[in-house]
């Protein structure tokens, strides 16, 4: 029975001070030498917590929460480069890939570790935690061997890297973002590296935030918030942040590709608004959806909706209450929404950029929500993101957020398998997957994952 006991106590003593480990390299928190008591730095240590019932209890809780990764920890270890602190997993893998960031989720762990077999490094030096990586850290990271990067759409991937990279004996960049701008692919073809991308898993994600700004900015949330949260509300008044009706009215779409068209179905399904639209290529599929949903409305005794083609995207701002961004970012889309082009909008219109940040003229947004109260946006990109052009953030009349349009866990867990696909599928000399459906890689048994790269951009350049 004592022996028993004390084994117990034992235990139960191993699993805190694992919990505490954790614990407190998270949170930078300093343990003393028994590790019974846990505190800030800055706590006097009269005011130290003891290790209680409650302790162990979070403790066993948080662990076995953690398990699946932990089971990674077991197998990785720490590391210093010239660039700082990395982790390893499957440090005897046979192929060496380096990764800027700690990405969401495990499959694609396994993807590289398990599948390919692969020696990962992670980047964690606390230096770089919040910020873009700088070339000079990746191409210390890169170092002298290296056969694949995995790195952020923040990240610079042009000669330099790409030479570093190849100098080291790589093959193979993946890029963790569907687009692609922060890549010079001519750069990676004359260095004979294959580019990776990850379409297919952001659609629905990021239209749902696109809809989620619009309805902010529409109804004033962000304002009412901040108004609630200081104090200020004294009770109902009949002109208390009053805002924008969407019902029956007109969405503009600068843009109809999957993103765009999957934002307007849940606005016109849900609002009854009109559709009017510019594109260089007509979007049958989605005039035809739109009919379709018209028809059927009709059929409840309920007044049709429209959908509309135009010309010029000056068509589109003339008539749209809400006027959604999705182009692609190239020279015919910088500044595409100019201070010309917002003088043709509504005074009350709503402008909203998921899409490239350099697709506005930031500047001249700002003196348009200046100079005109009522006009609203709501943006997830900036021009010179992570900065704001000066006197954005203090425009009431704009909801901003900070690049989170893919910020589902099933999305950025997808996107980080998708990239981690692209490496592993390439340097085991496999071809493009040739459907758009990425379902199989994310959601699928791992054991039946298609035998192919999701999508290499410059496969037909590269030579294997």
């Amino acid at each position: 029975g004592a022996s028993s006991a004390r084994e117990k106590e034992e235990e139960e003593r191993a699993t805190v001070q694992q919990f505490l480990v954790l614990f407190t390299e998270k949170y930078s928190l300093v343990s003393d030498e028994t590790n019974s008591h846990f505190l800030p730095p800055s706590h006097p240590r009269d005011h130290r917590f003891k290790m209680s019932a409650l302790l162990l209890a979070l403790a066993k809780k948080s662990l076995r929460s953690q398990t699946k990764l932990m089971s990674f920890q077991k197998t990785s270890v720490r590391a210093f480069s010239s660039a700082g602190s990395v982790e390893v997993f499957n440090p005897d893998g046979d192929k060496r890939v380096v990764v800027t960031k700690m990405l969401p989720g495990t499959r694609w762990l396994d993807v590289l570790t398990k599948q390919l077999g692969a020696r990962v490094e992670v980047y964690t030096d606390a230096k770089h935690a919040n910020t873009i990586v700088p070339n000079s850290a990746i191409i210390d990271l890169i170092g002298d061997k290296c056969d694949a990067v995995l790195g952020q759409l923040t990240e610079d991937w042009s000669a330099e890297t790409f030479g570093a990279l190849k100098n080291a004996g790589g093959v193979m960049y993946s890029n963790y973002a569907v687009g692609y701008n922060n890549v010079n692919v001519a750069d990676a073809n004359a260095a004979n590296i294959a580019v990776g991308n990850t379409p297919g898993v952001l659609t629905e994600t990021t239209a749902e935030i696109t809809a989620a700004l619009t309805l902010a900015a529409a109804r004033r949330v962000v304002e009412a918030d901040e108004f609630m949260r200081a104090g200020k509300y004294l009770g109902w008044l009949p002109d208390l942040f009053v805002g924008k009706l969407l019902q029956r009215g007109t969405l503009g779409l600068i843009g109809a590709g999957r993103i765009g068209s999957a934002y307007a179905k849940m606005m016109v399904e849900g609002h009854y608004m009109d559709l009017v639209y510019f594109d260089k290529f007509q979007n049958e599929k989605l005039e035809n959806y739109m009919k379709g949903y018209s028809d059927f409305l009709e059929s409840q005794g309920e007044k049709g909706i429209t959908c509309k083609r135009v010309d010029t995207v000056e068509e589109v701002l003339s008539v749209a209450d809400v006027v959604s961004l999705h182009p692609l970012l190239d020279k015919t889309t910088h500044h595409l929404i100019n201070s010309e082009r917002l003088a043709l909008m509504k005074e009350d219109a709503i402008l909203v950029n998921a899409a490239r940040g350099p697709v506005v003229d930031e500047v001249a947004l700002v003196s348009h929500l200046q100079a005109n109260p009522n006009f609203r946006c709501g943006l997830d990109v900036f021009e010179d993101e992570p900065d704001m052009k000066p006197g954005l953030a203090e425009c009431k009349n704009a909801v901003i957020v900070p690049h989170i349009a893919s910020a589902s866990m099933w999305t950025r867990g997808g996107m980080a398998t998708l990239a981690a696909c692209n490496i592993s599928s390439f340097l085991q000399g496999l071809p493009n997957y040739e459907s758009p459906d990425m379902t199989p890689y994310v959601d699928g048994p791992f054991e039946s994952m298609p035998k192919y790269c999701p999508s290499i951009v410059n496969m037909s350049e590269i030579q294997r």
